[in-house]
């Protein structure tokens, strides 16, 4: 076992802004107390790219080479960073990446263990995200995927949906919990009760993988049935166009915003009735921890790690994910039954328990796993 701090490179296509915000800063905080921590990500357009603890990779225009050029240099900056700060153990949070990664300790001529944070299904990196022309490299990308999770030296899942991605290649997870996620915002005050007015929310990228198409098309054949309903978006993406036709076609029955603080977003889903998350595919889903937080009940997907938090007809409604009818129904059962919408909201708040924890208990579960290979 080491003495002292165990050294950790922690390696991810996560775009930092520094200086850190206090969400990030906490979590940073107490993943400092039990490491010595190096992080190699990549930075927003202009902001900067290191300091004590960070090194970022800058933004490259145009943007549709900055994810290729990251993941091309990624193997020469893990394994310059291996050279230099000699980590005890590389912590990966993605499939690919961790190949990259593996390619780099060889680079190095180190034998560094790896290990890889499975947080979703990394088949989907190049069928939902992107372009199209992604879509051609799935055969490789799945196979450099599932060989980087066999060879890893542990795996780290955060569900029961990405611990069975991982045995689904013949992995054992080394450990299986969630991130630290800072949930202040949602639980410092007592959620309010649902609003008079019926209200559905959606708050994520607007994004292929996220079917904001699907949420379209269902609120158009939701909102005739509610006509005093709204949905409000919050989000932006590459689909922005879907969402300004929506407003076209609906200006009094819907309303975006393209970001708002978490602080923001709570105060959002205290004004709504429920929250929708239609998507294609899904990891975590934390805006479905967030709404549950605060008493809200989810009409989602059943689909990803939104099965491991959503409850059918207890917290929320699930429907087959391309099923628009079905997505329409479930929405405007929720917003038309006010008995059904209180029980669910209630069960919401209990069921979210699993999923807290402070940033100092995230920070020495790692910090056990990371010690059982050194």
């Amino acid at each position: 076992m080491q003495r002292g701090k165990p050294r950790v490179l922690l390696v991810g296509r996560t775009r930092y802004r520094l200086p850190l915000d206090s969400s990030l800063r906490r979590k940073f905080d107490a993943l400092r107390e039990v490491f010595e921590l190096r992080v190699l990500g990549s930075a927003p357009e202009g902001a900067p790219t290191s300091d004590d603890t960070f090194r970022l990779v800058p933004f490259l225009k145009p943007r549709r080479l900055d994810g290729l050029a990251f993941h091309l240099g990624l193997p020469f900056r893990v394994a310059r960073e291996v050279r230099r700060f000699r980590p005890d153990v590389v912590l990966v949070q993605g499939a690919h990446e961790a190949a990259a990664a593996m390619a780099g300790r060889t680079l190095a001529r180190r034998d560094v263990p790896v290990i890889v944070d499975v947080h979703g299904d990394w088949k989907t990196a190049t069928r939902l995200y992107g372009s199209p022309a992604r879509r051609l490299l799935s055969p490789l990308a799945d196979q450099i995927g599932n060989r980087a999770v066999r060879r890893a030296d542990a795996v780290r899942t955060v569900s029961d949906y990405t611990t069975g991605l991982s045995r689904a290649v013949g992995v054992e997870p080394a450990g299986t919990f969630p991130a630290f996620m800072d949930l202040d915002p949602f639980l410092e005050r007592p959620p309010a009760p649902l609003p008079a007015r019926r209200t559905a929310l959606f708050v994520g990228v607007l994004e292929l993988y996220k079917n904001i198409d699907g949420l379209a098309a269902a609120w158009r054949l939701a909102a005739p049935r509610v006509p005093d309903a709204e949905l409000r978006i919050i989000g932006r993406g590459t689909r922005t166009d879907i969402v300004e036709g929506l407003i076209r076609d609906l200006p009094e029955q819907t309303v975006w915003l393209q970001s708002l603080p978490a602080a923001e977003v709570s105060a959002e889903l205290d004004g709504v009735t429920l929250l929708v998350l239609p998507s294609r595919s899904e990891g975590m889903g934390r805006v479905i921890v967030e709404a549950l937080c605060r008493c809200r009940p989810v009409v989602a997907t059943a689909v990803g790690g939104i099965l491991d938090l959503v409850r059918d007809g207890e917290n929320g409604h699930l429907v087959e994910p391309g099923d628009t009818p079905a997505l329409a129904e479930a929405i405007v059962r929720v917003l038309t039954d006010r008995t059904l919408a209180e029980g669910l909201a209630a069960a919401a708040r209990p069921s979210v328990e699993p999923w807290l924890a402070t940033p100092e208990e995230y920070a020495e579960r790692l910090h056990a796993l990371v010690v059982s290979l050194t």
